[in-house]
This record gives structure tokens, sequence and C-alpha cells, in this order.
């Protein structure tokens, strides 16, 4: 095996050329049937300005700590948005985070953390690991996803939720979307963390389980989940609309706090307190 080979470099890159028509890129048409979808390395590399073997190595994964012009050039010929050039940049330079290779960062929470999950009630809210694994939660954070608290502890994980548990279809009502951008985060994680066993883990897990898993994988799309909406369908609330935003949780390796809420005074805030009880505020922990 070649030492200076980057994981995934290589499949990243082939994976959004072949999304990107000559077209887009400015290239001129020409006369007969392409065997290539989307643009040949050769034609990334006249367009980024290096040389095709340059290129190829790059593709291949063995162009050892490629400049950040060049990547920024590569970058602007496929036409990489915001996420997916960020983890460009973390495969090429094959970071090695807080945590050693071959280690899991703690899943302990600071007293602090815990307590802004008591802060933010009546919003649901709980705090995940970078490889979804749910950490603690609040009261309606827990019930929002119902019957992830019959596992245990350490299986409680939002990806794991979303593809293997019987609830999550019935409960999003935009299951695609909430599948697509939960492998979507995976393969970001993936990039900036190589090699950890937490987020390996469970992504080789769900494509054994989960052929809609495994396929979405394929697509190699990259998304840091920070903010959107979900449609629910609760068996407690009815149908609710909630915005969420992710905070990151400052000098952990990868934690998020996740904060859901809705207008106050809508329908669907009346249906997000019915989440919890009046006398019930507690957080929930492995």
């Amino acid at each position: 095996m070649d030492i200076d080979k980057t994981p995934g470099l290589g499949e990243f890159l082939r994976t959004r050329r072949a999304r990107v028509t000559p077209e887009q890129a400015g290239l001129p048409l020409t006369t007969g049937r392409r065997r290539t979808t989307g643009l040949r390395r050769e034609e990334v590399a006249l367009l980024a300005g290096v040389s095709i073997e340059y290129y190829r190595r790059l593709e291949q994964g063995k162009q050892h700590r490629p400049g950040p012009a060049v990547l920024e050039a590569v970058a602007q010929v496929l036409r990489l948005d915001e996420d997916e050039r960020r983890h460009l940049f973390e495969l090429a330079k094959a970071p090695r985070d807080v945590t050693e290779p071959g280690t899991a960062p703690p899943r302990v929470l600071r007293p602090d953390v815990l307590r802004m999950l008591e802060i933010v009630e009546p919003c649901p809210a709980y705090v995940l690991s970078r490889a979804n694994d749910l950490l603690a939660a609040n009261t309606r954070g827990l019930r929002l996803l119902p019957g992830i608290e019959e596992w245990p502890g350490p299986r409680r994980n939002t990806a794991r939720y979303t593809f293997l548990h019987p609830a999550a279809r019935g409960l999003y009502g935009n299951w695609e979307d909430v599948a697509s951008a939960t492998v979507a985060h995976l393969r970001a994680a993936a990039g900036r963390y190589p090699d950890a066993p937490d987020v390996t883990g469970v992504v080789g897990e769900l494509i054994v389980k989960s052929e809609e898993f495994a396929t979405l994988w394929q697509r190699y799309e990259v998304r840091n989940r920070t903010n959107g909406r979900k449609y629910f369908t609760h068996p407690a609330t009815g149908t609710m609309t909630l915005s969420y935003e992710a905070y990151e949780v400052a000098r952990t390796d990868g934690h998020r706090l996740i904060v859901y809420q809705a207008e106050p005074g809508s329908l669907d805030h009346d249906a997000m307190l019915l989440l919890g009880h009046a006398d019930a505020s507690c957080v929930h922990r492995e």
C-alpha cells in the first residue's frame, strides 16, 4: 500500500467529476458519444491548470499534501459548495484531530453542557457525538424520537434510529430528506476524522443493515448539518413542523447541541409542548 495514499480523496473527486457536464465547465460542445459521465480527468486538469499526471495522482490519493491553490482550483472546476470544499481540504491533508487514531472521544459531558439542556426548555434538545450518538437529552428531546429510549444508552444513535428503527419512517414526514442529510453529515465526519472507530463503526453497521443507507453512501454527498426543518407525525402530538439549530460544543471532539423550536403561539409550538409534562424537566444520559 502506498503510504502517501489519502483514503477517500479519489472516490470523492471521481463522484464530483462525474456530476459536472462539459457545458457547465465551459468546454466547447463536441460531436460523438462520450464514454465518461461528466468531466474527464484531463479536462479537470486542463481547467485547474495542473498536469494530467498531477491530477491523476491527486485522484488516486497519491499526491502528498497538495497545495491550497491547487485544491481551490480543483474545487472551482468541480463546482464544489462550501461543505464539499471543506471536505476536499480535510481529505487532502488527512487530519488527525484531538483524538489519536484508533480512539473515540470521551462521551461524558461537562455539567455546564448538561445544564444547557435544561435552560432551553421547553424546546426539545439533545447532544450528539460526531458519529450521531445520543449522549444526553432533555425530556422533550428524548420523547421527540419515540422508541429510542427502549434502546440501551450506547446504542442510541440518530443515524441508526433513522435507518433501522421501525418508528422513524412514520415519524419523519420528510424521511428521504432526513436520511440523505444524515448520510451526508456522516460523510463529512468521516473526512474530518479519518479512521475514527466511532464513525466507521456506525457507517459499517448501516451499510450492512440498510440498503438505502448503502445507496446514499455511494453518492458521496457531503453536508454539515447546522440548521433546517423537520416535519413530524408524532404519536403523542400529531403533526408538527420544527426548525432546528446545531451548535458545536466547545472543547469536545465534534459534539453538537441540537435545539428544536417553533413559533410561540403557533399550533406547532402547542404540539411541541405536548412532548413534556408541566412538572417534568430532567436530563436523560446514557
